[in-house]
């Protein structure tokens, strides 16, 4: 039977609990199956502080929980991939997945991409987003310590992440369109009885008003017909936090699978799509109950389903997966930050470096640019550990006096920069965004689609790009990999990245309060939200 390295019995789209199960479920059979994941591994569960609804688990974090997920299905040889998913090709027996990281072939597909937050429509949403209006509690929490917080939404998300923002906020009020909240009555209570939160039913908010930040907010009663305005004291500002619900990202089988009009892939009782051989799991699907338990269930009653439909089509095509076996293309996305070598990285994780290490062609020299500061012995100590898993990375010091300190700058072999920094020390979900820059930039680095490289090769103008992340924020690291495997590509950009959180006047200056946030050549365009290699080079 024919084999070859890019052939998978079944391709996983999509790394939370309804692709992890299914990665686990496939692998245990013995087909050979790849996870790919665009953004964190884990899904939007990472940002939930605490899961203590899923059955046979004490309370313990969203990250937590699918870290044992993924180890598990890795344990039965699921391999992983981080990468964005551009195409399916579904037209013949054997189906194409296109990814910026390569093309990949097999015979089934589990989709399990689940939603991304929905935005409320409200007048200058838009307008503010990454100024005062926001989407992720544990992202943006802390840019609104002390001031005034608004939630918007009565689902599950909004009762729990304002209980969450009242660590930050000096008020939190809930703004509810319908009577009451719509999840369960125990996470509504710990909104209700929070002597932080107030929660206001019936209504919706119409405008949210200002200058270069939110300076009032209005809201309609949907009952009486009352509007209210309100404003901080003395000229303040205050912070909008929008948990409407959200979007199944479902257009990657736009044409090969039906849908609903909201978006929602259509399945039979087992997941199956309207077209053989694909199948749909979690917040992809049309279904009443959204939790990583349901998510879970999807993913097992697919991959069971999907288990037969393989079967039959090994035998029709000749084609059939290697053995699994335990295989990872990267670091893992959660790394903490760096205080000790050998306390910083498993034996397991120093394997998984060094097989992407293996993988990089030139040199690089990591320059430091430091201050004296306990940071600056911290990211010396992170870059000199990294430098003694190979051969292929040097580590430098620079006396030359600079601002936000300390850094680290990637250099060719003859001492030129990459156009790649890092202010900071790249640890949390920056760790392998940091990685994979410097893979983009020894190679031979992360394909991308032709119109995306003939955009970048295009490029006849300076662009620099200071990328304003937290260490926290798992909507960030495609944006910093997007940035720097462009700059990788071309002498004239950079892209420069900033642990926030260590240096506020960046903050005040470009009024951020949202990440990730990007400012391009010194100011001439802000842009907020994560972003592809193939959208950012058609901004630049």
């Amino acid at each position: 039977m024919e084999n070859n390295k890019q052939f998978y019995d079944a391709v996983v789209i999509g790394g939370g609990p309804a692709g992890l199960t299914a990665g686990l479920y496939l692998a245990r059979a013995k087909y050979r199956v790849l996870v790919i994941e665009k953004e964190v591994f884990g899904g939007q569960i990472t940002i939930t502080a605490e899961v203590v609804n899923f059955p046979g688990s004490g309370p313990v974090s969203g990250t937590e929980l699918t870290r044992r997920m993924q180890e598990q299905a890795e344990h039965f040889g699921c391999e992983f991939l981080r990468a964005n998913v551009e195409k399916i090709d579904a037209s013949g027996a054997v189906r194409q997945v296109v990814t910026d990281r390569g093309t990949f072939e097999c015979l089934g597909i589990v989709l399990a991409t689940g939603a991304h937050p929905r935005p409320a429509g409200f007048e200058g949403e838009q307008t503010f987003r990454g100024h005062g209006v926001a989407y992720c509690a544990t992202c943006d929490g802390a840019f609104f310590a002390g001031k005034e917080i608004f939630v918007i939404g009565g689902g599950f998300a909004a009762a729990e992440e304002a209980v969450f923002l009242t660590k930050f906020a000096s008020h939190v009020t809930i703004l509810i369109r319908g009577a009451d909240f719509t999840c369960a009555r125990a996470t509504a209570d710990q909104a209700r009885s929070n002597p932080r939160i107030t929660v206001l039913t019936n209504v919706a908010v119409t405008e949210v008003a200002g200058d270069s930040l939110p300076r009032s907010i209005t809201w309609k009663n949907l009952e009486t017909g009352e509007v209210t305005s309100w404003a901080p004291k003395q000229g303040g500002t205050f912070g909008v936090f929008v948990f409407a619900g959200y979007q199944p990202s479902t257009d990657l089988i736009a044409g090969i699978a039906d849908r609903n009009p909201q978006g929602y892939v259509l399945t039979d009782r087992n997941q199956q799509t309207s077209c053989p051989g694909i199948y749909a799991a979690g917040d992809v699907c049309d279904k009443p109950l959204r939790q990583a338990v349901t998510a879970a269930g999807d993913g097992a009653t697919a991959a069971t389903e999907l288990e037969r439909y393989l079967a039959k089509m090994q035998k029709e095509t000749g084609r059939r997966g290697e053995a699994p076996k335990v295989k990872s293309d990267a670091p893992r996305e959660e790394a903490p930050s760096a205080s000790n070598g050998n306390e910083l990285f498993s034996e397991e994780m120093k394997g998984q470096l060094r097989s992407v290490f293996d993988k990089m062609e030139a040199p690089l020299t990591l320059e430091l640019a430091l201050d004296g500061s306990d940071l600056s012995a911290e990211l010396r100590q992170y870059m000199e550990f990294l430098a003694g898993l190979t051969d292929k990375l040097s580590v430098t010091v620079s006396d030359a006096p600079g601002e936000d300190l300390p850094l680290v700058r990637v250099l060719c072999a003859d001492g030129s920069w990459t156009g790649l920094s890092f202010h900071g020390v790249p640890g949390g979900h920056e760790f392998t965004s940091f990685v994979l820059g410097l893979y983009n930039a020894s190679g031979p680095g992360q394909q991308l689609d032709a119109d995306t490289l003939d955009k970048i090769r295009a490029l006849d103008h300076p662009v620099r790009m200071q990328i304003l992340v937290s260490l926290s924020c798992t909507m960030c690291p495609e944006l910093v990999t997007a940035a720097q495997r462009i700059a990788t590509l071309s002498p004239k950009v950079q892209a420069e990245v900033y642990d926030l959180a260590r240096y506020p006047a960046m903050k005040e200056k470009w009024n951020v309060m949202s990440v990730p946030c990007m400012v391009i050549n010194d100011g001439e365009q802000v842009l907020f939200g994560k972003k592809s290699a193939a959208e950012l080079a058609a901004v630049i």
